[in-house]
């Protein structure tokens, strides 16, 4: 039955390989490879020019900005959604996913009708007698994007894992003295730290790699190193630059994966 049951992840296995190791493999080879076949660091090290650093700079604060707010509201709704009762939370959980089965573009192209000059918030504004703002194409609309977008990534792992914390913990903390601030410092935040980092790491990595958001909210006047990427493989037709780019993003990726394994072993902020 085991022997039967190994055949049974062969479809698994295939797609994984067509479509994530084979594709990682040519961006590898494209990255480390000019354009006439020969090997060189050259693709990877124009990360170093001006605009390239300037992007990658960007991108990582504008990606840490977006962090940073998602792990602010995120954190006291999952606490929220934890002290509702069962059905309560449920639904409410059902709330947070149901935007997320609309495709990403269209949800990203209907904040970009509202944020506009002549769009719904300032139409808004102007009905209430309020000066309006012109916040489109500038990074402050990239940031709301991601935080929309990504914002359900940090709730989930964080409310997985405050779920799981027994009520039994914090009511023997409460009949041995401790106040709330000490609850929380001391025994909630600490055990909810393997969803933090999963959140943390599922928001800064598409984040940093995202450039539909940068091009729809930006306006493409705000290049992030997503769009200089995107770029370069679309426009420019250089796939080895585009890949050594690539493959400076990788370690990012690699570092947010090591911090994950680090903190979350048993994958509690990973299992919803």
């Amino acid at each position: 039955m085991k022997s039967k049951k190994k055949y049974l992840a062969a479809p698994y296995l295939i797609w994984m390989a067509g479509f994530t190791v084979i594709p990682l493999l040519l961006i590898i080879y494209y990255g480390l490879t000019g354009k006439n076949g020969g090997f060189t660091f050259s693709n990877i090290m124009a990360i170093a020019t001006p605009e390239h650093r300037k992007a990658l700079f960007l991108s990582v604060a504008l990606s840490l900005a977006s962090t940073l707010l998602c792990l602010v509201l995120a954190y006291p709704l999952a606490m929220i959604l934890k002290s509702l009762q069962i059905n309560q939370n449920r639904f409410i959980v059902f709330l947070f996913i149901l935007p997320m089965w609309m495709n990403f573009l269209l949800r990203t192209m209907a904040w970009q009708t509202i944020l506009e000059n002549q769009g719904v918030l300032n139409s808004l504004l102007r009905f209430l007698h309020l000066p309006p703002i012109s916040i489109i194409n500038t990074p402050y609309a990239i940031v709301f994007g991601m935080v929309y977008n990504f914002l359900p990534f940090m709730i989930l792992p964080i409310y997985n894992v405050l779920v799981k914390i027994s009520n039994d913990v914090i009511n023997a903390a409460k009949d041995l003295g401790a106040n709330p601030i000490q609850i929380f410092f001391q025994i909630i935040l600490p055990l909810s730290i393997p969803g933090v980092i999963s959140g943390i790491t599922m928001v800064f990595v598409p984040a940093l790699t995202t450039f539909v958001i940068s091009n729809l909210l930006g306006g493409g006047k705000i290049l992030l190193i997503g769009n200089v990427i995107e770029q370069e493989f679309s426009f420019s037709m250089d796939w080895n630059l585009g890949s050594g780019l690539s493959l400076v993003l990788m370690i990012f990726i690699l570092a947010s994966m090591a911090l994950l394994a680090k903190y979350d072993k048993n994958g509690e902020g990973t299992t919803f």
